[in-house]
């Protein structure tokens, strides 16, 4: 699958681009990596949405100007709610959108900080439905998502940082009346879906401790995906067969 430029406001953001085999028109998704940036396991998450049948563009949000500026920029703007990855997450979608290949809907996809993108995203831009995947809750989390997407979001309950941060999800939510299905995992910590380097990698390893990183557990990571699948299938929608 190719690397394709999207336009955003003066820059081309540098993204991956994978696509269903068959003939389309597809549902499209949009994917945001972690705060460790585009890596190969950005590919290959964004190929197992491809092969369950959906477009799917994922911006590398380092692509303005050099990394270690957009790196204080991106993470300032996840922090904030305000700053051009809002703008380039807008602007891919609607790029995602206007391809002959998708229908037009389009959902949204995020881990770590891309959760955190995800869920401020879900109630501003067109997406028809977001995945949080272990992203910060704001902290007036029913004002920050009035009129939110239908949101599914997976948490794990060794992520000392986020802690409580699915109950607050889900109440928030709720008392909205956004279709959500939110899951705290209770054996395993931060980025348990993503493929992390290896300097992250050991459980009594001091940068994984730091980062309440958790080892992988594969019924944790099958069930989660399980659960992104059907809540995209329902709120963004497969073509039929």
């Amino acid at each position: 699958m190719p690397d394709v430029r999207i336009p955003s406001g003066d820059v081309q953001l540098d993204a991956y681009l994978a696509v269903p085999d068959g003939a389309g028109p597809w549902p499209g998704i949009v994917v945001i990596h972690d705060i460790l940036g585009f890596r190969g396991d950005v590919r290959d998450q964004a190929d197992r949405l491809a092969g369950h049948g959906y477009v799917v563009a994922a911006p590398r949000l380092y692509s303005r100007g050099n990394k270690p500026g957009c790196l204080i920029a991106t993470i300032k703007a996840a922090v904030s709610g305000a700053g051009p990855a809002f703008a380039d997450l807008d602007a891919t979608r609607a790029w995602l959108a206007a391809r002959a290949d998708c229908t037009g809907r389009v959902g949204i996809l995020g881990f770590c900080i891309g959760g955190d993108f995800a869920l401020l995203c879900a109630p501003r831009y067109d997406f028809a439905a977001a995945s949080v995947n272990y992203g910060s809750v704001p902290k007036d989390p029913e004002t920050a998502l009035a009129g939110s997407c239908p949101v599914v979001g997976s948490w794990g309950a060794h992520d000392r940082r986020l802690r409580g941060s699915a109950d607050r999800a889900q109440a928030a939510l709720d008392a909205l009346g956004v279709p959500n299905d939110v899951k705290e995992y209770p054996t395993v910590g931060h980025s348990f879906l993503n493929d992390l380097p290896v300097a992250f990698q050991g459980r009594y390893n001091p940068l994984a401790l730091a980062m309440s990183v958790q080892h992988r557990e594969p019924a944790a990571v099958e069930d989660a995906w399980r659960r992104i699948f059907a809540f995209f299938d329902e709120h963004v929608g497969r073509p039929a067969s």
